[in-house]
């Protein structure tokens, strides 16, 4: 299991040759191994909360705190921390009563190595899904509270825009944030909201390019009983929901210019009358508006009016595209992958050194919603804790490969794998093969561009040596 690796394993025993045995078993197989003689040094250590302890084995029988001792204490201090027992003792009661006090798992000596390794994985693999499980609750907890956790990224361009939202959130004037479709505006509005004296109040947002005209005037203004056909009860609308609060009218630049009229005025006036009324509500909202359009470009063509334009741009913020923001795309895609990891419960932990390479070279037409859906994608997809290029690529219902950008990757690329080919790409001009022929044609050519080297084939694509056996063994028509 790739988890074992860099894991800090304790040993507590006052047996030198103990220490030694379990120190030469477990460091070539990627653990850190730190030994104590006695109980009491151990403890002292446990209680820096900088020292980072993984898994912990240790003697029942020890100088002077007897390991049941041991073990309750640790447990004060370090409750998650799962502790494996070893000893001569081959009683029921001392597992009992070792389980009781906390231990995950009970081994007896003579200590058969290979079972003591088994327990010492699964007591690994259950630390992690505890962590896990305590990472989904807090993010479910601070999910709706804490939306600059959401803006990730460290480029000037995006911290520019962001400084910006946090001089404008504490006022009450009117925003505008563009950008293109997927770069986060609805994001970059909930901090805002969340950065204001309205934060306690609702955040109502809306797609004005979803809702039919004719029922988008209903939903932003209400309606009375009876105003029109199906209108059989009175209806709030979302200016009133919104009271002491924040409305976000995303995509703006698709309102109809009679709405927009109608919006012009009550930005002006304030108030808001419902469909089929003639009375005037007041209204105390905080308005916020999004367009992946030129709203510039709009009110010259005369598909925008200039003083709702002017009205809605009291602080014009706009979000960069992802692609100009090369810098922000790894930690936004370490913080999905860590999201959808703890979601779908899957052992995808890291990315593979061309998936990275993948990420980066992408051009992302999407911007942060691609990407997003793109990791999520292939963390359902990934069965191996390290993520792959092939882990991107999913086979539609007509079974070809989609959901991949190869427009940055054509250069110099073929499928040919002929005349020893020094690169592996993909035609974009070419019909899609299908996902196991791009793993097939891709193995072989790194195992042919090694001389046949399989150790050192793993190693630069990403992978360990049983899993390019996997794949080997899976890829049809390979010939070993």
């Amino acid at each position: 299991m790739n988890e074992k690796l860099n894991a800090r394993l304790v040993v507590v025993d006052d047996d030198e040759t103990i220490q030694d045995l379990l120190t030469a078993y477990f460091k070539p197989r990627g653990y850190e191994v730190i030994t104590y003689s006695d109980a009491e040094s151990a403890l002292a250590e446990s209680k820096n909360k900088n020292t980072k302890w993984d898994i912990l084995i240790s003697d029942l029988e020890l100088p002077q705190m007897s390991g049941l001792k041991f073990i309750e204490e640790l447990k004060k201090i370090r409750p998650e921390l799962p502790i494996i027992f070893v000893t001569a003792t081959n009683t029921v009661e001392t597992a009992v009563e070792a389980i009781h006090n906390g231990a995950y798992d009970f081994i007896v000596k003579p200590i058969h190595l290979p079972q003591l390794q088994i327990s010492v994985e699964r007591a690994r693999h259950f630390a992690t899904l505890n962590e896990n499980i305590s990472e989904l609750r807090q993010h479910i907890k601070t999910k709706d509270t804490k939306h600059s956790d959401l803006i990730i990224g460290r480029s000037p361009k995006l911290l520019a825009a962001l400084d910006v939202a946090k001089k404008v959130a504490p006022s009450n004037t009117n925003i505008f944030i563009s950008g293109e479709s997927g770069t986060g505006k609805e994001i970059f509005a909930r901090y805002i909201h969340s950065q204001s004296s309205r934060a306690k109040g609702p955040f109502v947002a809306i797609n004005c390019s979803a809702i039919p005209e004719n029922l988008l005037e209903s939903e932003l203004f209400g309606h009375a009983k009876g105003a029109f056909t199906g209108a059989v009860d009175k209806k709030i609308g979302l200016f009133e929901e919104a009271e002491n609060g924040t409305l976000f009218l995303d995509e703006i630049g698709d309102l109809s210019l009679s709405l927009q009229a109608k919006l012009l005025r009550v930005l002006q006036e304030r108030k808001i009358k419902r469909v089929g009324e003639n009375e005037f509500r007041p209204i105390n909202a905080r308005i916020i508006s999004a367009t992946h359009k030129n709203l510039s470009q709009e009110v010259i063509e005369g598909r925008f009016r200039e003083d709702l334009f002017f009205r809605l741009n009291v602080i014009p913020i706009h979000i960069p595209n992802l692609r100009s923001r090369p810098e922000d795309i790894m930690p936004l895609a370490e913080h999905f992958l860590k999201k959808y990891t703890l979601i779908n419960g899957s052992p995808a932990r890291e990315f593979s050194r061309e998936a990275k390479k993948f990420l980066l070279e992408n051009t992302w037409k999407g911007n942060v919603r691609e990407l997003e859906n793109s990791i999520e994608r292939a963390v359902v997809m990934c069965t191996e804790p390290t993520i792959q290029c092939s882990d991107f690529l999913v086979a539609n219902a007509e079974g070809e490969a989609t959901s991949i950008d190869l427009s940055s990757m054509t250069q110099n690329t073929s499928m040919d794998m002929s005349n020893s080919t020094e690169v592996f790409v993909l035609r974009v001009n070419q019909s899609l093969p299908e996902l196991q022929e791009v793993v097939q044609k891709y193995i072989e050519f790194a195992v042919h561009r090694n001389g046949g080297a399989k150790d050192k084939t793993a190693k630069e694509i990403g992978i360990d040596r049983k899993t390019l056996y996997r794949k080997m063994k899976m890829a049809e028509g390979f010939v070993q």
